[in-house]
């Protein structure tokens, strides 16, 4: 389990593709050292785990799945990536929960600049539009953002110049793939109010007036 909260930059030393999976080793810096096999580190919002390690770099394998299903299909040496470690108890959380499980990848679409602030827009498969909502959490590249704008198959988040620096989104260009997670509650919450209603055969789709009906939201949000 993570937060999304990115605690350092690591950079793709190698990237070796075998016949049925992909050895990635990633270098990393400054206080993001010692690891422990086993381990599980969020790389670009993706679970990955520790296979062999050294004081500043760390091996992980990536499967066949792994490939399919995130952006490292298209990774390469020398990309840099968002690093963070698992969650422990005795920590806060910043972001929101993040198991680290991609839903699918999107596209970077557009980046806006405003003063103060930098727009992303990000298109999105069409089946995670329930998941995401205006002011909703969401995870891109393992970062905990704030959906700011939806529209059918695409939403926005608006970054701050602290995170463009402590995350790869400010080396990120326009057509390049991310990682997207939904936020697991909002999964939850959905899949909950489809059991309530008899499925997904039989739902005619979980609105605003269901979420009220069934207790889920509070009459006065609108």
């Amino acid at each position: 389990m993570f937060s999304g909260i990115v605690q350092q930059l690591g950079e793709i030393e190698r990237f070796v593709r075998k016949k049925d999976f992909v050895e990635m080793t990633v270098k990393t810096k400054g206080d993001f050292e010692r690891f422990d096999l086993g381990e599980s580190i969020a790389v670009n919002g993706v679970c990955l785990t520790v296979r062999s390690e050294g004081k500043f770099s760390f091996i992980a394998d990536l499967s066949s799945e792994t490939l399919d299903r995130t952006s490292f299909k298209n990774a390469k040496q020398g990309d840099i990536v968002n690093l963070e470690r698992a969650l422990t108890p005795s920590q806060s959380i910043s972001g929101h929960f993040v198991s680290g499980h991609v839903d699918r990848v999107g596209t970077i679409e557009k980046i806006d600049k405003k003063p103060g602030e930098i727009e992303f827009w990000f298109s999105y498969p069409e089946d995670l539009a329930p998941f995401l909502i205006e002011k909703g959490s969401v995870a891109v590249d393992g970062i905990s953002l704030t959906v700011v704008a939806c529209k059918p198959k695409s939403f926005s988040v608006s970054l701050i110049p602290f995170t463009l620096e402590h995350t790869n989104l400010g080396k990120r260009k326009i057509g390049e793939l991310v990682n997207i997670e939904c936020d697991m509650i909002g999964k939850y919450v959905y899949k909950a109010c489809e059991t309530l209603l008899g499925g997904r055969q039989k739902a005619p789709g979980v609105t605003l007036d269901i979420l009220r009906r069934t207790g889920f939201m509070d009459n006065d949000v609108s």
